[in-house]
């Protein structure tokens, strides 16, 4: 057993994208070198994909082996009782220079008996937005599957698509089965389930270097999409040092904290608790250490740390399972 648990920071694990670009160095401060930069992965069990430590006397394990040593401490008796050992989230920041493709993800049945693999419900915190930057979520208008078909095989799929003009502070939620893709001209706060399942539908037309285009899955997304009309937008509350609950599922709860000041956060030990932070900065106050933090930065604080202070002026999402 770890014997002495304090709030974590891991290595972000970036991610070289087509449509990637340069904000998450000019935005959030990552360390990058090139200019087509999509993700960075915060907080990783993905197979391949591993978070690693990288602050305090933990520093250099990854966060497999520090679960695998003290499951109930870093992921709380309840999640440890519903996930065994995985970690089932995985958050990520993204930047958008150009659009994604258009995609889905599939529900846990699907992702299961296809892949072993959780499905992919997310959501989506819009930290930055250029003028008109667009995202795409779902269909206009209830739809089928022969439709999506025909207009697929006519390029025409934008059309049955609903578009939405988005600012900073949107927030959408995205169950599994919805139709998405964020457009050019955003920085995204990303939470989802672990999983790295998607089925790519449509990437208009895009090659790479090599005149190479990307992969679709049009036939596997067939039964997967949910062809009704979704409603994705999350209106949320914005009392000032509270936690506000912007999202609450089955997978997770995440809340804003609008921190102009301090506020004292208790913890019951059933779930760990994330925090990204989104704008500004601040610091956690715990066993009488201070850590600081500041845009584009995560942390994971144990379940087994029961109680701490926050400090600063800055807007946080804060994560768990409940």
């Amino acid at each position: 057993m770890i014997k002495n648990i304090y709030p974590l920071q891991f290595t972000p694990i970036l991610k070289e994208r087509i449509w990637g670009g340069e904000k998450l160095k000019t935005v959030l401060g990552k360390s990058i070198e090139s200019s087509t930069t999509g993700e960075s992965w915060e907080l990783s069990t993905v197979e391949g994909d591993i978070s690693v430590v990288a602050n305090g006397e933990l520093k250099g394990k990854s966060l497999m082996e520090i679960i695998d040593e003290s499951p109930n401490e870093i992921l709380g008796t309840a999640v440890y009782d519903k996930f065994g050992k995985q970690f089932p989230l995985l958050f990520k920041y993204l930047d958008a220079r150009e659009d994604l493709s258009i995609q889905v993800h599939p529900n846990d049945a699907l992702a299961k008996e296809r892949h072993n693999s959780f499905g992919k419900t997310e959501m989506w915190y819009i930290m930055q937005a250029d003028d008109d930057a667009r995202i795409i979520v779902g269909f206009k208008e209830k739809s089928n599957a022969e439709e999506y078909v025909e207009n697929l095989k006519n390029k025409s799929l934008l059309s049955i698509l609903d578009d939405v003009k988005v600012k900073s502070g949107d927030v959408f939620f995205l169950e599994t089965g919805t139709v998405h893709a964020i457009g050019a001209g955003l920085v995204v706060a990303e939470i989802q389930q672990t999983s790295d399942i998607t089925y790519r539908i449509y990437d208009f037309d895009r090659v790479d270097a090599q005149g190479n285009g990307r992969e679709l899955h049009i036939d596997l997304a067939l039964d997967a999409i949910n062809y009704e009309k979704v409603d994705t937008y999350k209106k949320y509350s914005k009392e000032v040092n509270e936690s506000n609950v912007v999202v609450d599922c089955p997978y997770f709860t995440t809340n804003f904290i609008p921190l102009d000041g301090s506020t004292s956060v208790e913890q019951t030990g059933e779930s760990f608790t994330v925090y990204m932070c989104v704008e500004g900065s601040f610091e956690l106050e715990y066993n009488g250490e201070k850590y600081h933090y500041k845009k584009g930065d995560t942390v994971l604080i144990p379940a087994a740390i029961k109680s701490f202070v926050l400090s600063g002026k800055a807007s946080i999402l804060e994560i768990y399972i409940s």
